[in-house]
């Protein structure tokens, strides 16, 4: 893996919708956070990596230029990536690995998103190719729906018991974002509030989508070196892994999805993982739908394939389980697209650091971040830890 890399500082914005400032000033909050958990300026950043979704989700070109000034960027090397809702992992392997082949020390990693200045859901819609696709694809709820009824077919789960386990994480989740000064969605919801919440794609209803929102992370990586002189306690990585598959969305399995697994298995590899249900102390992962979050538990190792819904019910990952996934509300509670697989990765981060607060896990030492985009064939996994 090269040399050993840290993260030493991480911010985040409140994600909501942020009217009250403009888009480079939105990123400003992010840097300045991070930066000041770190205790370094700028002048100590040798590079910096940029993500956003594509450029027209917002309707701004070129916005590595466009932030420039906000991110500190000026006179600095700096990398530009986009893998729509896996960008906050994509950018976060970049910055590890741009200091871990010591062609950096210290990298500053932005992820972004002001979705209430575009439309998100239109070009969700458009994106897919227009013969074979476009026609059913209904955007992000109606492919991850796809997914999700596939899932429950292929492994015989019966609707009712999909649906209390759906409702069960989509009230857990809205619990835990109580505790997150940075969440979106700040509510507590009941499970007959979920079943009962109008249809978005059968099965799916409104409480089991994340929201639309503005926001942004920023993360600092250093080599060890530098992190042992500037950081009390960094977090460290331990293993990443990242996978890709066909871009048809039909040319894959989603039920058994591979890019998740091998993702996983490879940051298992690196970290020396076995048993992620045992060995992990806490998850925060990519989770936008519900039922998708159920597909994640069994691609990641965390139960058997087809069983992820007894599990949730016997409350394996509530915040007090087995292994807590999501404690900050994740991104059923909080999706400014762009940054939302970096806010997994800074969340995770804070846990194994002990500066979760309010939603922190006690005794975390170990934690596994995720993302996932494209037209649902990337998953990136980011492993971190307490100790090297």
């Amino acid at each position: 893996m090269g040399n050993a890399v840290a993260i030493i500082g991480t911010g985040q914005t409140k994600h909501g919708r942020r009217s009250d400032v403009c888009y480079p000033d939105l990123v400003r909050e992010a840097v300045t956070a991070a930066l000041e958990d770190a205790g370094i300026t700028l002048k100590d950043i040798d590079g910096i990596v940029l993500g956003t979704m594509p450029s027209m989700m917002e309707g701004v070109s070129s916005t590595h230029f466009y932030f420039a000034e906000a991110m500190g960027s000026v006179g600095k090397p700096v990398l530009k990536v986009e893998t729509c809702g896996s960008t906050g992992q994509s950018i976060g392997h970049c910055g590890f690995f741009w200091v871990a082949s010591g062609m950096a020390d210290i990298v500053l990693v932005v992820g972004s998103e002001k979705m209430s200045e575009g439309d998100g859901q239109a070009t969700m819609t458009t994106v897919f190719d227009p013969f074979f696709q476009r026609t059913f694809a209904a955007g992000a709820p109606g492919v991850f729906t796809m997914q999700s009824m596939e899932w429950m077919y292929r492994f015989k789960i019966p609707e009712e018991k999909g649906r209390e386990a759906a409702a069960r994480i989509s009230v857990s989740n809205h619990d835990n974002a109580m505790d997150n000064p940075h969440a979106h969605i700040r509510t507590r919801v009941t499970m007959e509030d979920v079943k009962n919440a109008r249809i978005i794609t059968y099965p799916v209803r409104l409480l089991d989508v994340c929201p639309a929102s503005d926001g942004a992370c920023a993360v600092i990586f250093a080599t060890g070196e530098k992190a042992r002189k500037i950081c009390r306690k960094p977090a460290w990585i331990k293993g990443l892994g990242f996978r890709g598959e066909e871009f048809f969305y039909g040319e894959s399995d989603k039920a058994i999805w591979m890019s998740a697994t091998e993702a996983a298995a490879e940051a298992y590899r690196q970290a020396g993982i076995r048993n992620p249900l045992k060995e992990l102390d806490v998850a925060e992962i990519y989770n936008p739908f519900t039922y998708q979050e159920m597909i994640f538990y069994e691609c990641f190792g965390f139960c058997p394939r087809g069983e992820a819904p007894d599990y949730v019910l016997k409350g394996t990952f509530l915040k007090d389980g087995e292994l807590p996934c999501c404690p900050s509300g994740g991104t059923l509670c909080s999706n400014p697209i762009g940054a939302t697989g970096l806010i997994r990765l800074a969340e995770a981060a804070l846990q194994v650091t002990g500066k979760a607060g309010a939603r922190q896990v006690e005794g975390a030492k170990l934690a596994l971040s995720h993302a996932m985009g494209g037209v649902d064939q990337f998953n990136g996994v980011t492993i971190v830890g307490s100790e090297l």
